[in-house]
């Protein structure tokens, strides 16, 4: 009877040890929720759950999760190595132990499952994990239902990291902008906030600061460090009145710059936030994953019921102990959370190794549309040859030479083309136009000294019946020809250089079996040349706006055709939108191309089709072995578990050994070099 009083006073002192101990973690696991936030720096781990996000703390589990491991790798010691028998021998003693190795790292889990709960959510990876945890005590298989919920918390603290340094490798790529301008104003220069000046404005940026906000150059010149826009490293060399953009690093010497947009309309941060919001657009791989894992993880419980209770209708020697145990293996191995963050993760990915590659994907879905993009379709000027024309031979017609390039240099300044930008630069004029018509894909009609006046090319003539000299048609070269009071009045000729990179950029598409078409608004016989010149597959001429849709259409019929247009983002505005990837080249400072295309290359090159081709190609690479890795381990583990040939040791280590790997698989892309 003395034994038994005794035992009985040493079991109630270990019990009231053991709720004092349990009330203490539950106080401290709260305030490090709240109050010790100073003293233990949060972590924030977002998954998606139903297309909710939801954020679990795991601010404190730093600490916890190296105390937990302490306990339990101690229990693990005297239960298997040493077998000390007061441990052993004493289940409460073990229950206590283990206890409180588990609610150091288990708190939070269930913090987000009563949460999701209250939201009628109730099957999830937490409700999920708990209960396989709790089933595994109530069997007395103490450890592993500590092992369980141990590691999966050093799961998710490898995928928060992982995503973590995804979203931040994207945001340090971009996240350029300067904190504070010198502005002049009051006769004085000022240092204020770059969203306190305003348009028109003069601003100073030293050598080694970066340009504030975008402008024209007011300095004679400039060295210009753009890498911080478009992965390009070396200087760039900027003349008066040339445009800068905010984020552009000042290399050698003070310059003057006048605004021309507000900090908040500026290149920079318009592209960060379009990159901030590429999440947003799925891709349908990601959205099926995550439709996938709502209708999954229910029946994932149903089954793991069934595992459990069935088997009584079958099993002669059925022992509900074993069965449950079964049951809880099957939901421990069939968490999901390799695949509701790896596959994210791999978009991630993607888009921050394009950005630091000068390309800017608007969204994870044009990784998975450009990866099997079966054509590229491409304007000629200003994506295969510079878009620089220098005019050439002239050419008047019963006109002197002064007055033909006066009269042609006057209705060109009111065009933003850049063959009219290069003919009023060669010969301004002082006259002044008036009832100025731009004619899209022809040319310009005005009146000037109360004459009519047409500037274009020979396709306006014709529309105008006016006959010209038919070696006209003849000519490779760009012309554009003059006619007064419906008379013609001479020719000029422009050139124009073709990239140094677009034959490689050509050969590369080829190397991937994909086909090339180049739709220029030029004369047929000048892309002729240039597509032979540079391999093209097929090329066509002489087409208006509507003529490229109707080209773009056509190739469309076809169902099996992936079709990529590449343009300047302004002119190709319609086609752009047509194709199932539209991609704007040297689109940085272009609003048109940020609003029409759904990839910008920031740079000039054509080279840099295929790089983003070969960066959707390897995103999209990775996160198919996601899908089969995943799934494969977890199928074969799944059966062994339902068959008893697993424990429940064997499904953590396959669930957290998958999802890291999985993990692993995916940042690897974030350390790939692509050309």
């Amino acid at each position: 009877m003395f034994w038994h009083k005794n035992h009985i006073r040493k079991w109630d002192s270990t019990f009231n040890k053991i709720v004092t101990l349990f009330r203490n973690i539950i106080n401290m696991a709260n305030c490090s929720s709240g109050c010790c936030e100073t003293d233990t720096k949060k972590q924030q781990h977002s998954h998606q759950h139903n297309n909710e996000e939801h954020n679990h703390n795991h601010g404190s589990s730093k600490i916890g999760l190296i105390i937990s491991l302490v306990i339990f790798f101690s229990g693990l010691i005297l239960d298997f190595w040493i077998k000390a028998d007061w441990f052993t021998g004493n289940v409460w003693l073990r229950l206590g132990w283990y206890f409180v190795s588990y609610i150091l790292v288990a708190f939070s889990v269930f913090r987000e499952a009563f949460e999701l709960a209250g939201k009628l959510d109730f099957f999830n990876e937490f409700s999920l994990m708990g209960i396989a945890t709790i089933g595994a005590f109530a069997l007395g298989e103490f450890p592993e239902g500590v092992a369980v919920m141990l590691f999966y918390t050093i799961g998710e603290m490898f995928q928060e990291s992982a995503v973590s340094r995804a979203r931040n490798n994207i945001k340090s790529l971009l996240d350029v902008r300067p904190r504070e301008a010198t502005v002049f104003q009051e006769g004085n220069w000022k240092t204020i906030a770059p969203e306190d000046v305003k348009i028109g404005e003069k601003i100073q940026v030293k050598a080694g600061e970066k340009i504030p906000l975008d402008g024209i150059l007011l300095s004679e010149k400039a060295s210009i460090n753009t890498s911080a826009l478009t992965g390009e490293s070396r200087p760039s060399s900027i003349q008066k009145s040339e445009e800068v953009l905010a984020g552009m690093l000042n290399l050698d010497q003070v310059i003057e710059v006048e605004t021309t947009k507000l900090f908040e309309n500026s290149s920079i941060v318009r592209i960060l936030q379009m990159v901030q919001d590429a999440s947003s657009r799925k891709a349908r791989t990601e959205l099926f994953i995550r439709r996938f894992a709502k209708v999954y993880t229910p029946v994932v419980f149903f089954l793991a019921v069934l595992i459990t209770l069935i088997p009584y209708l079958f099993v002669e020697n059925y022992i509900f102990k074993e069965w449950l145990y079964r049951g809880l293996v099957f939901l421990v191995i069939s968490c999901p959370c390799a695949l509701v963050i790896s596959i994210p993760l791999g978009y991630f990915g993607g888009i921050g190794a394009a950005s630091r590659n000068g390309i800017l994907f608007k969204g994870s879905n044009f990784l998975d549309i450009i990866a099997n993009v079966t054509t590229v379709v491409m304007d000629k000027t200003g994506t295969l040859t510079k878009g620089v024309f220098k005019v050439q031979d002239i050419i008047p017609d019963n006109i002197s030479k002064e007055e033909f390039l006066s009269v042609l240099s006057s209705l060109e300044s009111h065009s933003t083309h850049p063959i009219a930008k290069a003919i009023s630069q060669y010969y301004p004029s002082s006259k002044s136009p008036e009832s100025v018509e731009e004619i899209s894909g022809k040319g310009i009609k005005a009146r000037i000294d109360g004459r009519q006046v047409l500037a274009g090319n020979t396709s306006l003539l014709k529309s105008f019946d006016i006959p010209y000299p038919e070696e006209l048609d003849k000519i490779v070269e760009t012309t554009v020809v003059l006619a007064i009071d419906k008379e013609y009045k001479g020719f000029l000729t422009i050139s124009d250089e073709v990239k140094h990179d677009a034959e490689v950029a050509i050969s590369n598409l080829k190397v991937k079996q994909i086909k090339t078409m180049m739709l220029s608004g030029d004369k047929d016989a000048l892309t002729q040349n240039i597509a032979k010149k540079l391999a093209v597959d097929v090329a066509f001429g002489g087409l208006l706006p509507e003529g490229k849709v109707e080209k773009l259409e056509s190739l469309k019929k076809n169902p099996k055709e992936i079709v990529a247009f590449v343009g300047d983002g302004i002119n190709d505005a319609p086609v752009l939108a047509l194709s199932d990837v539209g991609i704007a080249m040297g689109g940085l400072g272009s609003d048109a191309a940020i609003e029409t295309a759904d990839v910008i290359i920031q740079t000039d090159q054509p080279s840099k089709i295929s790089t983003a081709i070969n960066i959707g190609k390897e995103t999209k690479k990775i996160v198919y072995q996601n899908i089969g890795l995943a799934f494969g381990v977890k199928v074969i583990v799944l059966i062994l578990g339902a068959g008893g040939l697993a424990n429940m040791w064997e499904a953590v280590f396959a669930d957290v050994g998958v999802a890291l790997l999985a993990i692993l698989n995916a940042v690897r892309i974030q350390n790939m070099k692509f050309v």
